[in-house]
C-alpha cells in the first residue's frame, strides 16, 4: 500500500484515524501497531513475520544488553544483533546478485533464489540496529515494553521509505505524546504538499524520463539526453522528498516528530553540501554508526579518506544489489575525497553559482549511473550527453518534448528551491489584521486545490511508483 493510492487515502487512512483518535490514549499504541501491520501486510503478507522476527530479536538483544554487567558479553550480544540484522538484509537483498556474480566469474550454473525483496527492509533494519548499538553505548533507556518497541519499528508513516528514525528521537513519544490542533494542521499541510510533489510533479517527470531512456541511442539527441536525466533528477527528488513530507506529516498528526530528510539539496554548492541536504537521515546514520566508529577524521588524513571511501561503498550497496549502485557510491566518494583535499578551498574563492553548477553536473552524472542499471547502458547514455551521438544536438522530436514538458520542468526547478517557502514566510510576517484572515483563507484554498488535483490524478493515473520502495 502506498500513500498515493486509493486504498490508502480512502480506506485505510480514514478508518485508522477514526479508531486512533476515538480510542483512549492508553490504547493508541495497540491501534498504531496493529494498523501498521495491516498496512504492511496489504502488499507483503508473508514478510510481516520477517519484520516481527527482526523486532523481537532486537528487543530481546536490547533487554539482554541492558541486563548484562560484563562488557565483553554485552559486546558479544551487540555483535549477535548486528550479524542477525545484516544476515537477513544480505540474504534477501544480495543473495541473487552474489550468486549471479559467482556464476559469471566461475562459469557455474547455481540457480538463483528469486526471492522478492521485502519492502522497507533496508529502512527498518537500520532502525533496529541503531537501537541495539545505542543500548550498548548506554545512550538510550532499555525499552522493556515490547509493544512500545514494536510501534517504533513498524509504525506505518515511515516504515517503508523512511526517514530513518533513531530510537532516541522518539523514545519519550512512544510512551507519552500529545497531539493538538496546531500539530494536526501542520501534519495535514505537510502531507498534502508531499502528495502533490509525488503525484503532480514526480509522476509526470517520470513519464518524461521513461520516454527518453526507452528510446534507442541512435535516436537520442544531446538535448534529449540532458532533458531525460534532468527529468529523473527532479523525479527522484520530488518522489522521495514527497514521501518524506507525507511521513513527517502523518507522524505529526499522530504525535511524533520525525527528523527532516531533505533541505533543498539542489541548492548545494558542493557535493559535501549536497549530502548534508539529501537523504539526511541515511547520511547521519552512516556518519554516526560507521564513519565515526572507523575513526572519522581523528586518525589523520589518509585514514579519513579511507573511511570516506568505505562509507560511500556501503552507501552505494545499501541502495541496491547491482554494480551500478556500487559505482554510484564510488563516484560520490571520489568527489568527496577531492573536495576534502583541494576543491572546497578552491570553491570558497569563487562565486557560489560556480559551485552550484559543478554540483549539478556531478549529481546529474550520478543519476545516470543510478538509474541505468547496465554499466554499458549508463556509459552509452553519458556519451550521448557529452556529444557522442549520430542523432545530433537536437531534432524535431526533442523540440516537441521540450515544448510539451518545458513548463513542468520550470515548475519543478522553482519548487526545488526555497523561493516559494521564503515568499510564503514573508507574507506570513507581513500579514496583520484583516490580511491575516485573507492569508489563512488563501492558504486553505491553495491546499484544497492541491489535494483535489492530486486525488484527481491518483484516480486517473496508472503510473504511480515510489522509487525508493525497491531499496
Amino acid at each position: 500500500m502506498v500513500f498515493s493510492s486509493i486504498p490508502f487515502l480512502f480506506r485505510f487512512l480514514p478508518v485508522f484515524m477514526i479508531l486512533y483518535f476515538v480510542a483512549p490514549r492508553r490504547m493508541r499504541n495497540i491501534i498504531l501497531f496493529l494498523g501498521s501491520l495491516i498496512f504492511y501486510a496489504w502488499g507483503e503478507p508473508v514478510y510481516v513475520l520477517l519484520m516481527l522476527f527482526s523486532t523481537f530479536s532486537d528487543y530481546l538483544h536490547g533487554c539482554l544488553i541492558g541486563a548484562c554487567k560484563n562488557r565483553n558479553v554485552a559486546r558479544g550480544l551487540l555483535i549477535s544483533s548486528i550479524v542477525i540484522n545484516l544476515g537477513i538484509l544480505g540474504f534477501f537483498k544480495y543473495s541473487d546478485f552474489l550468486i549471479g556474480t559467482v556464476n559469471q566469474l566461475l562459469g557455474c550454473n547455481i540457480p538463483l533464489l528469486n526471492l522478492p525483496l521485502p519492502i522497507g527492509i533496508s529502512f527498518y533494519t537500520f532502525q533496529t540496529m541503531s537501537y541495539t548499538i545505542d543500548c550498548y553505548r548506554g545512550e538510550v533507556k532499555i525499552q522493556k515494553n515490547i509493544l512500545d518497541f514494536g510501534v517504533y519499528v513498524v509504525m506505518f508513516p515511515q516504515l517503508i521509505a523512511g526517514p530513518i528514525v533513531k530510537y532516541r528521537d522518539v523514545q519519550e513519544q512512544l510512551h507519552e505524546r500529545k497531539t493538538d490542533i496546531a500539530d494536526i494542521n501542520y501534519g495535514c499541510r505537510r502531507f498534502i504538499v508531499g502528495l502533490a510533489k509525488k503525484v503532480l510533479l514526480a509522476n509526470n517527470l517520470g513519464l518524461l524520463w521513461t520516454e527518453i531512456s526507452g528510446a534507442g541511442p541512435e535516436t537520442t539527441t544531446v538535448l534529449g539526453a540532458w532533458l531525460g536525466v534532468l527529468a529523473f533528477a527532479f523525479q527522484i527528488y520530488f518522489d522521495f522528498s514527497g514521501y518524506s513530507d507525507m511521513a513527517i506529516g502523518l507522524g505529526a498528526i499522530l504525535g511524533f516528530h520525525f527528523p527532516e530528510n531533505f533541505n533543498y539539496p539542489y541548492m548545494a554548492a558542493s557535493i559535501t553540501d549536497f549530502w548534508r541536504r539529501w537523504h539526511i537521515s541515511l547520511s547521519s546514520w552512516f556518519k554516526e554508526y560507521v564513519y565515526v566508529p572507523l575513526g572519522g577524521n581523528r586518525r589523520g588524513l589518509p585514514r579519513q579518506l579511507l573511511n570516506i571511501l568505505i562509507v560511500w561503498m556501503l552507501t552505494g550497496i545499501w541502495h541496491g544489489a547491482g554494480w551500478n549502485f556500487l559505482l554510484w557510491g564510488l563516484w560520490f566518494a571520489l568527489w568527496l575525497i577531492l573536495e576534502k583535499l583541494v576543491l572546497l578551498r578552491i570553491f570558497k574563492a569563487l562565486p557560489r553559482m560556480v559551485g552550484r553548477l559543478y554540483t549539478w553536473l556531478i549529481v546529474l552524472v550520478s543519476w545516470v549511473l543510478f538509474a541505468v542499471e547496465s554499466g554499458s547502458g549508463a556509459f552509452a547514455y553519458l556519451r550521448i550527453m557529452f556529444g557522442q551521438t549520430a542523432a545530433g544536438l537536437y531534432n524535431d522530436g526533442t523540440l516537441f518534448i521540450l515544448l510539451e514538458y518545458g513548463v513542468l520542468l520550470i515548475i519543478a526547478a522553482v519548487a526545488a528551491t526555497p523561493l516559494v517557502h521564503r515568499v510564503t514566510e514573508r507574507m506570513y510576517r507581513a500579514a496583520q489584521g484583516g490580511m491575516m484572515a485573507v492569508r489563512r483563507v488563501l492558504e486553505k484554498l491553495l491546499l484544497s486545490l492541491l489535494l483535489l488535483a492530486s486525488i484527481a490524478y491518483v484516480v486517473e493515473a496508472s503510473y504511480n511508483p515510489f522509487l525508493y520502495f525497491r531499496f
